[in-house]
């Protein structure tokens, strides 16, 4: 979810969801360490999130993690499951599934610097790999280090001749396998993660024993329909706000992103997709689409798409 779950974003879905483990897009304990990029640290979430690291040093993993736990985060989250590019060339993401013993170096170093929980996004596999044969392995090779949660995305993934947008659709999914691994590893939290589109499929995974399941773009296209309803289906709290409260309730924090130079795109880009399937989601569309880039553009464009969901799209 790089560019995606930025801190606008997570503000957003805040809103909508009280309960929900959010993730940070992922950042580079490089870009963190060495490049003292700490304004990616920022956040204003109240809820409980977690910061998702790449690297594959562990020393650096460590400084890393402790500036997360030092900016309040609550659980930081080693990837090794992005494919791109420019992740493989600095080793680190779903090529680490080659290393189960490099992982667990960097996240036994990670548990040492803080005391907050380190946990591990993961594939299935990559290229050749077997992934019944390789999965269990890492499983138990990571986790020997006292990490005890994993998030399994259900699809090798292809570094050799796919991008990163077709590992996330070519690849076909085997959820049978994240099934079997949590019954061969009872003792862990296992989270599931891939082509997963709505809350009746969370609840048929957790209903055969699964601990959690990570939803990424269907949460990101249709924020209302998986965070939304989330609270009132998973969780069985309800606060009741509705998409157009979220949006009056995103004002205040779009006005203050303006009047520290921020731009209303960087906010509304996020918010595309908070009316989808609802009459006017269109016209909503179509005005942030339109109008949220240009100059000088506030919060009266906010207000103006808003009216476009009684009014002819």
């Amino acid at each position: 979810m790089m560019d995606w779950t930025d801190r606008h974003c997570r503000a957003l879905h805040r809103l909508l969801s009280r309960d929900t483990l959010l993730y940070t897009e992922m950042v580079t304990a490089p870009a963190l360490v060495r490049g003292g990029a700490l304004h990616l640290l920022d956040h204003s979430d109240d809820g409980p999130v977690a910061l998702q690291l790449g690297g594959s040093d562990p020393a650096e993993l460590a400084e890393a993690a402790r500036l997360g736990a030092q900016a309040g985060y609550d659980q930081i989250d080693l990837n090794c499951g992005c494919p791109s590019d420019r992740v493989q060339s600095g080793t680190f993401g779903a090529v680490l599934m080659r290393s189960p013993e490099l992982v667990a170096d960097c996240v036994a170093a990670m548990r040492a610097a803080v005391d907050i929980e380190v946990t591990v996004k993961c594939r299935i596999g990559v290229d050749e790999q077997e992934p019944r044969e390789v999965l269990p392995d890492f499983l138990e090779t990571v986790s020997a280090t006292g990490c005890s949660r994993f998030v399994i995305h259900a699809r090798k993934a292809w570094l050799k001749g796919l991008s990163p947008k077709e590992n996330r659709d070519i690849p076909p999914l085997d959820y049978p396998l994240v099934h079997e691994m949590k019954a061969a590893f009872p003792h862990l939290h296992i989270s599931i993660n891939g082509g997963i589109e709505s809350l009746d499929e969370v609840q048929q995974h957790l209903a055969q024993g699964l601990d959690g399941v990570m939803i990424g773009r269907a949460a990101y296209h249709r924020p209302w329909d998986i965070l939304g309803e989330a609270d009132r289906a998973i969780y069985g709290t309800d606060h009741g706000l509705s998409a157009e409260q979220a949006v009056q309730e995103m004002l205040p924090y779009i006005e203050a992103h303006l009047s520290a130079g921020g731009r209303l795109h960087q906010v509304t880009r996020h918010m595309l997709g908070l009316f989808a399937g609802r009459p006017g989601a269109r016209g909503w569309r179509r005005v942030l689409s339109e109008r949220a880039t240009r100059d000088g553009a506030g919060t009266e464009v906010v207000e103006l798409a808003l009216s476009q969901l009684t009014e002819p799209a």
